[in-house]
């Protein structure tokens, strides 16, 4: 009878162990199952074509016509979207004075990054802008390459803001893009001790031109 109770003693601990064995497998899967990630990133980088910065872009993410997440660019053109589910989706990139950009078909996997550094880039929408163009002249009426052009947005309470600057090209010609809302401007143009100013009124996408005579700089 002794004998006995110890071989049923014997097969409770073996199967105690074995079901043990199991349980802390089972467990471990468990545990290596939950931490394994389950969604995915797209990122990247946006260049812009002229002279607008990369800072600040809308980046929209969708999958169809549904938008399932959202970003803005830094400074750099940068920005990351996380916690993509594993699936197939589009971007959408936006902001004002640029053009629409679009990319489709990224495939999203858990674990993984969509690194889309080096393939977005955004040109000039010409059609939202307005453009300063102009030329400075000397009293003789030659063209002066070289000459420092500024210019600085005149708000309504009599302060100003410099808005870009430039220097005149061979030809003694300057460019700026400007936001087309309504807004005065004042362009002034230095060179070899003389100066020359104009205010010039935006209002709206267009081509604003403006003409400056140098003369002595006033003391």
């Amino acid at each position: 009878m002794l004998y006995r109770n110890s071989t049923v003693i014997r097969v409770i601990c073996l199967f105690s162990l074995c079901a043990g064995g199991v349980l802390a497998v089972h467990a471990q899967k468990q545990k290596t199952a939950s931490t394994q990630p389950t969604t995915g990133i797209i990122k990247g980088r946006v260049r812009v074509g002229g002279e607008g910065g990369a800072g600040n872009i809308s980046v929209t993410v969708q999958q169809g016509e549904r938008e399932v997440a959202h970003a803005t660019t830094n400074a750099k053109g940068d920005f990351e979207v996380k916690a993509l589910d594993p699936g197939v989706y589009g971007l959408t990139l936006r902001k004002p004075g640029l053009q629409v950009g679009r990319i489709e078909d990224l495939k999203v996997n858990a674990g993984k990054v969509v690194d889309l550094k080096g393939r977005l880039y955004l040109a000039v929408d010409e059609g939202t802008l307005a453009f300063l163009k102009g030329s400075v002249f000397s009293k003789e009426g030659r063209s002066l390459p070289g000459a420092r052009i500024e210019v600085v947005l005149l708000h309504p309470d009599g302060s100003e803001k410099k808005v870009n600057s430039a220097v005149t090209n061979s030809l003694g010609a300057f460019a700026f893009r400007l936001p087309p809302a309504n807004a005065r401007y004042r362009v002034t143009a230095k060179a070899d001790g003389m100066q020359a100013s104009k205010d010039v009124e935006i209002d709206g996408a267009a081509i604003f031109r403006v003409a400056l005579e140098l003369a002595p700089a006033a003391k």
